[in-house]
């Protein structure tokens, strides 16, 4: 079986393929001090080790890399395939330096060709919201990069003293009648507005109605508020992993 670890720069998600198919799938913290050896023992909470045949790793995280190089060479004992520049992707990368791009990007982008066809456009909440690029030719062309929703908060909070952490849910109303139902709909609709106003000139620079497909782990709080976000695909980093695999076999 694969294993496909996509590293963020807050979380880390896992999930454990046979053949094509999905099965169990994690979302942990990112901690860049952990070593090879606390992956494997946290690892060993979750899933057999003798199971796993191979490793594809994305990481914006560079230390953790060679901690994964370990964690496969003496935990899984399997090959490991870090996504990067030398990587078959099959999707032709057309920005200035394409070793600027971090391989998240790369894979959502070679995931959404694969599902949902050329042109497409990844909305990835994370961090930072990603939004990447697939032409009507199938090339990778840039993106747009924005601050996320939880750093955006979590600025807000440490600037403004009478503020205060909230549930990211949806409130009742746009009007907020107390402090956090302000607070709740300024998050929930004034990213909402962003990702539109960016989707919507993405367009118009394509000249195409091209669809946009939400991923991440706030996806879900922003995509049934969006105009122009079509789909949520929550696990869309993995499945680009394993296409990436495949194609590097």
């Amino acid at each position: 079986m694969l294993l496909a670890v996509d590293v963020g720069n807050t979380q880390t998600v896992l999930g454990l393929y046979a053949r094509e198919t999905l099965g169990e799938h994690w979302r942990i913290s990112t901690e860049a001090q952990r070593t090879g050896d606390e992956l494997g023992v946290l690892l060993n909470g979750l899933l057999d080790a003798d199971a796993v045949d191979g490793i594809c790793l994305s990481s914006t995280v560079p230390a953790l890399v060679r901690e994964y190089e370990h964690l496969a060479a003496n935990w899984a004992s399997a090959p490991l395939l870090v996504v990067g520049p030398g990587v078959k992707t099959g999707i032709p990368i057309r920005y200035d330096d394409p070793h600027e791009v971090g391989p998240d990007r790369i894979v959502n982008a070679v995931a959404a060709k694969e599902r949902y066809g050329a042109p497409c456009i990844v909305v990835d909440f994370g961090t930072s919201t990603n939004f990447d690029i697939v032409s009507a030719d199938g090339e990778y062309v840039g993106g747009v990069l924005a601050p996320g929703i939880e750093i955006s908060m979590d600025a807000l909070f440490a600037r403004a003293a009478r503020l205060f952490r909230v549930d990211f849910t949806a409130p009742a109303t746009v009007i907020g009648k107390t402090t956090g139902a302000a607070l709740q709909s300024g998050l929930v609709y004034g990213f909402t507005g962003q990702v539109d106003e960016i989707v919507t000139r993405i367009r118009g620079e394509l000249g195409a109605e091209a669809p946009a497909i939400a991923t991440g782990g706030l996806a879900e709080l922003i995509a049934p508020h969006s105009r122009t976000i079509g789909r949520v695909d929550p696990w869309l980093t993995l499945e680009g992993l394993r296409i990436v695999w495949e194609r590097n076999r």
